[in-house]
């Protein structure tokens, strides 16, 4: 009988080339959203261009320095399942309305980005204990809505950048958003091996040679940005702390955990490695810790990026260590502006082609985990569905349907994968009672282990 231990492929180490190409498939992917926040903030408070070159730099390098810790694992930190963490958009609202205010400011949000990361490590274990919560028909309903959330943001990608943009929807921007997705389809089903896991690469590279043939490539930035650039702790001074801003901030980590719990369910579920509560607690604590990471280096709360958790879907690749990669490759790009530029210049009508595979693979994982659910004998079930995925929907289709709400409120209401989660967590104890999860989410594991057998 062999000893020989058989190793996850959460946790198999590939070659060295394979890692680096996947990894940094992984990079291009979230590229956008983790320098938006940055570009955002740094435009409403007019900051000079090379103070918000300092912002994406430091985003860049702490985005890197979390996603190995999340990826990897250090002590009690780290989820150890392949994530990418970036800035949370849910902290954009709190944070503009700081920024304009004068007695907040930038150092007031790093003091406020600072405190809520501490609360997140504090307040972790009492998070994951939530976790008896989350049967099938919840998690299942969460994930669906994560990628119908997405969408939205694949579909402007696709149509080349926000709906304010003069050329939003023109044909070209179409055109070359579907030579991806083609391209990814066709590699899929026709190549097998290694480049077949990294499509979504392939397709944005060939997109993005038909964008520079066209012209439509802009390089500017590139020769203006440094070679280095160091990130060291309170480059913009020390921070200051509001109670306001504190309280604000902290509702925004309650926020980003509860999201990220759902994220997490989300990669088990894809990844086929279960996530039990202590894992939960340390992937929460990371949350934690990369805020708390991102005030002292001068950037802001961190969260797992949804649009990675589509991309291990798409690709099949479960192993940590290409995320690791992918940490490292945002580390350099940190600390060697020139670097982050060039790949900048993808024009996001290429993304585009690569965001709609990727989000809708992430509804059809939620889809896949509510076939799980028994819709015949407990009817409730369409219920609890039903009515949190319509909440889900409300601050997609109606951007002002709470705009008379307090604007403390933001972050919760404007978050339609939260308004799902609670929705779909209460309508559950409601009908099944508080003790259904757990139970529910064995008699699922069984069920699962049955078929496969």
């Amino acid at each position: 009988m062999s000893n020989q231990k058989v190793v996850h492929q959460v946790d198999e180490v590939l070659p060295g080339g394979k890692l680096f190409l996947l990894g940094l498939q992984h990079v291009l992917v979230m590229y956008a959203g983790a320098v938006a926040v940055p570009l955002i903030l740094g435009s409403v408070m007019k900051l000079p261009k090379d103070q918000i070159a300092l912002l994406i730099s430091a985003d860049l390098f702490s985005c890197g320095v979390v996603t190995l810790i999340q990826s990897v694992g250090v002590w009690k930190f780290g989820i150890r399942l392949p994530v990418m963490m970036g800035v949370t958009f849910a902290s954009v609202s709190p944070m503009m309305a700081m920024a304009v205010n004068p007695e907040i400011g930038l150092l007031g949000i790093y003091g406020s980005v600072i405190t809520a990361g501490i609360f997140g490590i504090l307040i972790a274990p009492l998070i994951s204990r939530l976790l008896p919560l989350f049967p099938p028909v919840v998690t299942g309903t969460i994930i669906s809505v994560i990628g119908i959330s997405l969408m939205g943001v694949g579909i402007n990608w696709a149509a080349g950048g926000l709906p304010s943009s003069p050329d939003y929807g023109a044909p070209l921007h179409l055109t070359v958003a579907l030579i991806v997705l083609v391209v990814i389809l066709l590699i899929i089903k026709y190549v097998k091996g290694f480049f077949s896991n990294i499509a979504v690469l392939m397709g944005i590279i060939v997109g993005f040679i038909i964008a520079m043939a066209l012209g439509k490539v802009n390089f500017g930035g590139v020769s203006e940005a440094k070679w280095i650039a160091l990130v060291y702790p309170f480059q913009f001074g020390m921070p200051r702390f509001d109670i306001v801003a504190i309280l604000s901030m902290c509702l925004v980590m309650i926020v980003v955990m509860i999201e990220s719990t759902g994220m997490f369910l989300a990669l088990g579920e894809i990844t086929a490695r279960e996530v039990k509560r202590e894992d939960l607690t340390r992937g929460l604590r990371t949350d934690g810790l990369g805020t708390l990471i991102g005030g002292i280096f001068n950037t802001f709360p961190y969260t797992s990026f949804s649009q990675n958790v589509g991309l291990v879907g798409v690709t099949g690749v479960r192993s940590r260590w290409v995320t690791a990669v992918g940490g490292l490759i945002l580390v350099v790009f940190g600390l060697f502006p020139k670097m982050g530029h060039v790949v900048a210049s993808v024009p996001q009508f290429v993304l585009g082609g690569a965001g709609i595979v990727m989000f809708g693979m992430v509804a059809a994982t939620g889809i896949r985990i509510l076939s799980r659910v028994d819709f015949e004998k407990q009817r409730h079930n369409l219920y609890v569905v039903a009515i949190s995925v319509g909440m889900g929907m409300i601050p997609l289709i109606s951007s002002k349907f709470f705009q008379n709400m307090p604007k403390t409120l933001g972050p919760l209401l404007h978050s339609g994968i939260l308004l799902a989660a609670i929705s779909a967590v209460i309508l559950n104890a409601y009908f099944h009672g508080m003790g259904s999860g757990e139970e529910a989410r064995r008699s699922a594991a069984a069920s699962t282990h049955g078929s496969e057998a």
